[in-house]
């Protein structure tokens, strides 16, 4: 623990690459469930001596390592008692995941943080309120962002924090009586609740370029055409140097961050779906981040991210689940030349990219929706002898660039379905089994938009092929 405070306030040199396979065999040694992982699948951690050999290592995923061991068993030495703070993240079927971390994890992912705030957003010179945005509680955005900032206080940062959560009548109460006695306010949320702050804002005549807002934003893709929209009416005076998303997740923080050079290569590509097909597979616009391959080693299989991280459960080739790859920084740039763009500088990082979990989840005011929360709700008496079970869950956003959640149901044959009474069991069934669903998503945004199709509708139900319950927006 002292060895990462003296890393963080005073940094020395960066770490080898060879911290990947150190922390293989440190975990191999300290941490009772990998080892039993190992040994049942034939592998001897000394064997393991080269990159190649590690990338020859299981996969890990919550189904068959965290939900298979006893919590204490993923901790070192077996210790659950060590760590110091636990984080919950809600699994589809409303029983919570688990993830115990300890100061040494904030520390690491501080260094994400002052990436954004001192290096981007000039917090090291402007005296800056950063206004916590995320959910206070067991969820992992709040608390955690609010630990991580206030780290950079310590380091000597002129940062003051406050914690309203998502609470938007206590945003907008505590900001006009702290925003004058700073020079910049920082916003950190999930972006639909922001662009949600911001637009009420605007209604009850809040004086936002007054404030001089930047926006740190978690948890969900957006367009380009977002970020314009939001700096116009928050009055940010540079969309690309001004608003910055971090990729973070549950189980290990904050595992990358845009920057001004991250964003200026996103933009460019915005405009050229046919390029950023060539250079993303997709000429959907993922997020795009840089990360610091000192604290996060990325990889990518089946056209998944895999990533390896120290932490409190520590993870060694966790599939995630997150479809996207992996940008090597000088190959990035050299896309962008060949397109006769030059991007702004930047930190000489790799890059990575995400497009979500698209086939598994649709992610709405930063909670994860899963298709079996939604399932629950047309099974309810009443309901279901009107629909077959089939349904397709999407976030969709309006003209005004606002999201709300919406389920198109195909309804059984001959049957006669009510749209409102569905909406309201859905809205229930989440609300019970899903916990970030109830706490991130504002009440008015709760209910969802429900869509009936006819049995067999062939856009949303096709016959004699398999169903996806998303759709990409």
């Amino acid at each position: 623990m002292r060895q990462a405070f003296d890393d963080f306030f005073a940094p020395g040199e960066p770490r080898s690459p060879s911290w990947v396979l150190e922390l293989f065999q440190r975990t191999a040694e300290t941490v009772p469930a990998y080892r039993d992982l190992l040994r049942h699948n034939g592998i001897d951690s000394a064997a393991i001596r080269t990159f190649e050999d590690f990338q020859r290592l299981p996969l890990l995923d919550k189904a068959n390592y965290h939900e298979r061991y006893p919590l204490p068993e993923l901790c070192r030495d077996g210790d659950l008692g060590a760590l110091d703070m636990i984080a919950v993240s809600s699994g589809s079927s409303g029983r919570p995941t688990i993830w115990p971390r300890s100061l040494e994890d904030e520390l690491h992912v501080a260094r994400r943080f002052e990436q954004v705030l001192v290096d981007g957003f000039h917090a090291g010179e402007r005296k800056t309120l950063a206004v916590v945005c995320f959910p206070l509680g067991t969820w992992v955005g709040g608390l955690f962002t609010q630990a991580c900032v206030r780290h950079l206080a310590a380091k000597g940062c002129p940062i003051t924090v406050v914690a309203p959560g998502n609470n938007k009548a206590e945003i907008l109460r505590v900001l006009p009586e702290l925003a004058p006695h700073f020079e910049q306010v920082v916003l950190l949320g999930y972006p639909p609740f922001v662009k949600d702050v911001v637009d009420t804002g605007l209604a009850e005549s809040v004086d936002w370029p007054a404030y001089r807002i930047k926006l740190v934003l978690a948890g969900e893709v957006f367009s380009e055409q977002w970020r314009d929209l939001v700096s116009q009416r928050a009055g940010i005076a540079d969309p690309m140097t001004d608003i910055a998303s971090l990729y973070g997740t549950a189980d290990s923080g904050v595992l990358g961050n845009e920057t001004a050079l991250s964003v200026g290569v996103r933009r460019f590509f915005a405009e050229r779906p046919e390029k950023a097909r060539e250079v993303f597979g997709d000429s959907r616009l993922p997020t795009l981040v840089q990360y610091d391959p000192a604290s996060r080693f990325f990889e990518v299989h089946d056209g998944t991210l895999v990533f390896t991280a120290d932490g409190g459960i520590p993870l060694i080739r966790y599939r995630i689940a997150d479809e996207g790859g992996v940008l090597a920084h000088a190959e990035v740039l050299e896309h962008c030349a060949r397109g006769g763009f030059t991007p702004p500088p930047g930190p000489e990082l790799p890059f990575v990219f995400l497009f979500g979990r698209s086939l598994f989840t649709v992610s709405f005011f930063g909670a994860n929706v899963y298709p079996e929360n939604v399932s629950v709700g047309l099974e309810q008496p009443g309901i279901s002898d009107t629909v077959t079970g089939k349904f397709v869950i999407e976030s969709v956003e309006d003209e005004d660039r606002n999201r709300s959640l919406r389920i198109t149901v195909e309804t059984a044959p001959g049957a006669v379905a009510d749209p409102a009474v569905i909406a309201e069991a859905i809205r229930d069934q989440l609300l019970r089994l899903n916990s970030e669903f109830a706490h991130y998503v504002p009440a008015p945004r709760q209910l969802p938009e429900v869509v009936l199709r006819p049995h067999g509708d062939p856009e949303h139900f096709p016959a004699g092929v398999k169903h996806r319950y998303t759709r990409r927006s």
